[in-house]
């Protein structure tokens, strides 16, 4: 089976729908599978080609048996609306010319960036090939609920298309139920759409003892440490959060530690600056091996989102790194991320941009060490519910159900 695969983002990026791609498509070569990865130069979150590479029209790569070839995009440190669409657009055609020249058997697009879906489905009417469709993302309803875009005759252009591109699809990757319910109602058919959630590498994240020398080295000893590491964007209000930390007593020993970048990540800075915050410690994105050492120093993990509907469909890919480590999960979302969590017992949930509700379920959790120890028992069971040999291996079988004819090919 060879498989073609579409994603705007891919390692050495450390973002979500990067890691996922990248752990699918070497458990899938493991299986038997020649797997071709299309994307561009990485730059996320910052808009700047990574040391090592260049944006260039064609480069090529192996990692773990997967070929990663690499198109032009445009790419600009500017984080403005145009900016991005252009950078989308222009990958995705790039995508298109490269790709026709490339061997599949069948085409994974993934959104975001949603562009990459209607590159999957050129590529497959020119190709004759079957395209699967993998929803990470409810687009352009999310561009919506962070205030990227109004209502008008773009949205509703863009949301024809995108109900154009599910109808089109063989099949439909879901990233959660919610997703799956929301098409469905909208006319999809619920026989093409197979939900995979997100998931962990178990072997990547797992309880690990504190690095007191780094503890030290950031001034976090003897602190209750909650940690966020992710990207500081629109979404994730992490602005709240800075606004609670203001709210602590000065004899509190909470420290937040933010690790990461993003849109928003100077306006934190500047605000952080503007309260004073002597509780808080925003550090740069770290590469992605050395995530873990920086969440082993969290007694909770921090996992916020903006307060709208749109969010309640969503699960976030923090919280099973977290519950891996066995860190208690202080989630601010709401709606199939918020059941997921407490069907497990793995931690506490606040209404989004709540302040009261946020700062009790701290206290709660800070001060109740058997709390803190059931919650570490939640989360192992959670982990080991979401792990990602067995969702890659899932995901697998749709492929092969929707290209049967190349099953006898696997392991040539």
């Amino acid at each position: 089976m060879q498989i073609l695969f579409l994603t705007d983002n891919f390692p050495p990026e450390v973002n979500a729908p990067a890691r996922r791609t990248y752990e699918h498509c070497r458990r899938w070569v493991k299986l038997g599978a020649k797997v071709t990865v299309l994307t561009c130069a990485p730059n996320f979150p910052g808009g700047q080609v990574y040391n090592g590479y260049h944006n260039r029209i064609y480069q090529e790569e192996f990692l773990e048996g997967i070929r990663v070839v690499r198109v032009w995009s445009y790419i600009s440190p500017n984080r403005g609306f145009l900016p991005r669409i252009a950078d989308y657009l222009s990958f995705a055609l790039s995508a298109v010319v490269v790709g026709l020249f490339k061997k599949s058997d069948l085409i994974i697009a993934t959104s975001p960036q949603f562009f990459t879906a209607p590159a999957g489905w050129l590529l497959s009417l020119f190709k004759r090939k079957p395209w699967i469709f993998e929803v990470r993302d409810l687009w352009p309803e999310s561009i919506i609920a962070v205030g990227a875009l109004p209502r008008g005759r773009l949205i509703q252009a863009l949301e024809w298309l995108e109900l154009f591109l599910y109808h089109r699809a063989d099949r439909i990757v879901a990233l959660t139920d919610a997703f799956k319910l929301n098409m469905t109602n909208r006319g999809v058919k619920a026989a093409k759409i197979f939900v995979i959630k997100n998931g962990v590498d178990l072997t990547e994240f797992a309880p690990t003892p504190k690095d007191q020398n780094l503890a030290q080295q950031l001034g976090l000893t003897g602190k209750f440490v909650v940690c966020y590491i992710g990207t500081h964007g629109m979404a994730h209000k992490l602005d709240f959060i800075l606004r609670c930390a203001a709210h602590l007593d000065r004899q509190d020993q909470t420290h937040f530690l933010l690790v990461g970048d993003g849109a928003e990540k100077e306006n934190l800075l500047a605000l952080k600056k503007q309260l004073r915050l002597t509780n808080v410690s925003m550090l740069e994105a770290v590469p992605r091996h050395e995530a873990a050492r920086y969440l082993a120093l969290a007694d909770a993990a921090l996992v916020p989102l903006k307060k709208t509907p749109t969010f309640k469909t969503v699960i976030p890919s923090k919280i099973f790194e977290s519950a891996a480590m066995q860190k208690p999960i202080l989630l601010g979302v709401d709606g199939e991320a918020r059941a997921l969590v407490e069907q497990y017992q793995a931690g506490l949930y606040f209404e989004p941009e709540n302040e009261s509700a946020f700062l009790n379920q701290l206290r709660m959790l800070k001060d109740n060490k058997a709390l803190q120890e059931s919650l570490m028992q939640g989360c192992r069971s959670l982990a080991a519910a979401f792990d990602r040999d067995k969702l890659a291996e899932s995901m697998f079988e749709v492929l092969k159900g929707v290209c049967p004819s190349s099953i006898s090919s696997l392991g040539r």
